[in-house]
Parts: C-alpha cells; sequence; structure tokens
C-alpha cells in the first residue's frame, strides 16, 4: 500500500490491518506526520504537531487524533487562538485525551481555532487563518475549523471538537466531513459547561469512525445498529433565506431515506430569530467570564468581554431562559418522529475574508439551523451530501436526548447512497 492511500484510511480500516499485522500501528503515524508536513502548509490546519507522536497499546493504536485548541494536551501549547494564553502549556490531557491514550492513540498535535472558540471562521491574532481544503481563500467553517480541515485533508483519523452554538457541525458541512453534537454532558469532560451549551464531540470521514469514537468518549459499547423503519421529519423552509444548494441536498437525502426503507414526511415552522436573539446575550456573557483585561484578548473577541461584563446576571437568565423556551419549536417538530432533517448550513462555504460576523445578522441566518438545536440539548449529526460548484454541502440528522446511536445508524446508511458520504478534496493524493 502507498503511504499516500494510507493517509486516506478510515479508523476502521487501520484497526483491521494493524490488528492483521497487514501494518504497523506507528507506521500510520509517521505516514500522517509525513502528510502534515507535506499538506499542512496549503491549509494551516495545525498550531502545533508532536514530531515524536507515537501509539500506545490498545484497540486504538495506529488511529491518530488531532485536537482543538481549546483543549489541554499535556506539554503543547493550549492557546485558544489567544494573546492572552499565547505561553501557556497544558500541564495535563483532558479526559478525552486521556482516554484516547489508554486505548493506543496516538495525538498529532492541537488544531487552529478563532480565538477562544467565538466565529463561525478559524483565525485568529496568533496563527495563519486555516483554508478550506477544496478551495484556497475559503473558510473551512469555525469554531472546530482546524479540526475540520485536518480530517478532510486526510492529516488525521479523527479530530476533537467542541460545539455551543454548531462549531463542530458548521466545518464538518463545510469541509465534507461528518461531525457528532452529542446530548449535553454526554462526553464526559472536566470543563462542563454550567449552561449545559457547549458539548465535545468528534468529527471523522465515516459514521463508523464516529461510532467508534464515540464508543470509547463515552466509554459505553455500542448497540447492534438498529434495522427498522423510521419516521423522519425533512424541514428546509424557514422564516430566513435559505439557498438552492442546501434545499437540494434535503430532497436528496429525504428520496435516499425513503429507498433506505423510511418514512419521510415534510414539515414547517422553523423560526431561529428568537434563539439567536438569546445568544446575543448569553454568548458575551460566557466571554466575559474569561480572566484578565479585555485589552490582553485580541481584537474581534476584546469588545464581546467587555459587553459581556455589563449585562447584569437577570439580563443573562432572562436571555439563558428564552433561548431555551424560543428552541421548544424543534422539540415540538421531532415530536412524533425519530429523527429530523434539515440542511447544516443554508448556503456554501464563504472566502475567508466574507465570513459571517459574529453574532451579526448574516452570522444569524447562516446558524439559523444548527443553533436552535445546541438550545434544544439534543444531539445532531452532519452528513456529507455532495458537491455544488465544487464545494462540500451538508445534511444535518437531528435526535431525542440521548439518542447519538440512532442518529449513527442512521448516518450511516445515508452516506452510501449515491451522492453522500465523504470524498477526498483535489490535490491530496
Amino acid at each position: 500500500m502507498r503511504n499516500d492511500e494510507e493517509g486516506w484510511l478510515t479508523a476502521k480500516e487501520v484497526q483491521r490491518l494493524v490488528r492483521a499485522g497487514e501494518v504497523a500501528a506507528q507506521d500510520m503515524v509517521d505516514d500522517q506526520l509525513r502528510r502534515i508536513r507535506r499538506y499542512d502548509g496549503r491549509v494551516h490546519a495545525y498550531c502545533h504537531v508532536d514530531d515524536r507522536a507515537s501509539v500506545g497499546q490498545g484497540p486504538l493504536a495506529g488511529i491518530t487524533i488531532a485536537v482543538k485548541d481549546t483543549e489541554p494536551v499535556i506539554g503543547m501549547p493550549w492557546t485558544a487562538g489567544s494573546p492572552k494564553f499565547r505561553n501557556r502549556v497544558a500541564e495535563q490531557d483532558s479526559l478525552q485525551v486521556r482516554t484516547a491514550r489508554e486505548r493506543g492513540a496516538a495525538i498529532l498535535g492541537k488544531v487552529n481555532t478563532p480565538e477562544l472558540a467565538a466565529a463561525v471562521g478559524t483565525t485568529n491574532p496568533l496563527f495563519p487563518a486555516t483554508e478550506n481544503p477544496w478551495r484556497p481563500g475559503l473558510s473551512p467553517g469555525g469554531s472546530s475549523g482546524g479540526s475540520g480541515a485536518a480530517v478532510a485533508a486526510g492529516l488525521c483519523s479523527m479530530a476533537f471538537g467542541s460545539d455551543m452554538g454548531g462549531s463542530i457541525r458548521v466545518p464538518a458541512a463545510s469541509c465534507g466531513v461528518l461531525g457528532l453534537r452529542p446530548s449535553p454532558m454526554r462526553v464526559p469532560t472536566e470543563q462542563p459547561d454550567p449552561i449545559r451549551l457547549s458539548v465535545h464531540g468528534p468529527l471523522a470521514r465515516s459514521a463508523l469512525d464516529l461510532r467508534i469514537a464515540f464508543e470509547f468518549l463515552i466509554g459505553e459499547i455500542a448497540p447492534e445498529p438498529q434495522d427498522r423503519p423510521l419516521s423522519i421529519i425533512a424541514i428546509d423552509e424557514t422564516s430566513m433565506s435559505v439557498g438552492p444548494a442546501a434545499k437540494a441536498a434535503v430532497d436528496r437525502a429525504a428520496a435516499a431515506l425513503e429507498a433506505a426503507g423510511h418514512h419521510v414526511v415534510r414539515g414547517r415552522g422553523w423560526t431561529p430569530e428568537v434563539v439567536a436573539r438569546a445568544y446575543k446575550t448569553v454568548r458575551p456573557v460566557t466571554l466575559g467570564a474569561y480572566p484578565g483585561e479585555p485589552s490582553e484578548y485580541g481584537p474581534d473577541v476584546a469588545p464581546l468581554i467587555e459587553e459581556g461584563r455589563r449585562i447584569s446576571g437577570t439580563d443573562f437568565v432572562a436571555a439563558l431562559e428564552s433561548g431555551i423556551n424560543g428552541a421548544g419549536f424543534v422539540h415540538d417538530r421531532l415530536h412524533g418522529h425519530d429523527l429530523m432533517l434539515t440542511p447544516t448550513l443554508p448556503s456554501p462555504p464563504r472566502p475567508i475574508d466574507q465570513v459571517p460576523a459574529f453574532l451579526g445578522d448574516d452570522w444569524t441566518e447562516y446558524t439559523q439551523f444548527v443553533l436552535p438545536v445546541s438550545f434544544a440539548g439534543l444531539p445532531a449529526i452532519s452528513v456529507p451530501a455532495g458537491l455544488d460548484d465544487g464545494l462540500p454541502v451538508g445534511v444535518q440528522l437531528v435526535a431525542a436526548y440521548r439518542r447519538e446511536w440512532l442518529l449513527l445508524d442512521v448516518a450511516a446508511q445515508l452516506e452510501v447512497a449515491q451522492g453522500f458520504g465523504f470524498q477526498r478534496p483535489p490535490g491530496y493524493d
């Protein structure tokens, strides 16, 4: 097998080859490091690479993982893309990283994120902007944009990300990979979010790889995949603009799911404005909780920190309640159905200099399908749904609380349908 081909192996394929003795686990890691040296100068997915990354003993030996720079990895920089934390080095691994290492996975390094994960692009004052592997100059989405770009370019087996308002699903859709947002508190973490919006989850090139990741992250043995007809409600009409490629992706996904034996009905009533308005109060408060003076942070984040510190506790709680209540329509639409199908994003990946300003009007429209799901406290997955004008399009599947296994089962069915699933971006052999 050529080294270039090894870089595209799924985690499941790596496990099979390593267990059969057909490849050495450390050779898989070394190959990924060579690919990073060869290709990362194009996309700038990584902000730190461990050139001595090595495998351990266990079922994940040979599998390589990239970690979002909001998460600590012992001995590695832990900057969160911020000048405030420019010199911070992690003294211990996060729970997710520790769990992966204990099972034999190799941690390749840290991948880029916007400062304090507060953007739907991946630029910050410390590192070069992360670019979309599908086309130079385009954003990979955010805030887990480095994770999405690394997976899409074949620079790791899988990556860890986090998702508060869409930060796993946005880059998954933008880069043409799969990304799972689990239910709140489903993945153990030493940094729990007291408002239960931010969760940790994986990005990968196949639903089966997400299944492997989710299994070790939560410490459960995956149940046997369900094979029964499901009721799925598809929604692509909202009170805001939705592009033709996004609508077409939902149509094609609905047809593919019906061909797989499921019953798909059409729904309406997706109204994200109240949720977005609430988040524009809630998110600055979470940023205002960071230590130090606003002047220690970058120019995009400093004003939000100042704003967040001016908001009263009463206004914060009222906004949080308003957002949670405003997301009730997600539960209403899902009621009586097993799953919901929507676009992940309403429009294609944007040029880096045209990424919607965080918490602005364009951002409200851009996040209209992902943000309400976060406030509803439900799990969701973004699945690649083909290309439009050579750029990835994604669809989102949403399930009831703690029904991640069902999501993964259906994502696996969908990704094998014609026109769905991961495709290699051009120029990455």
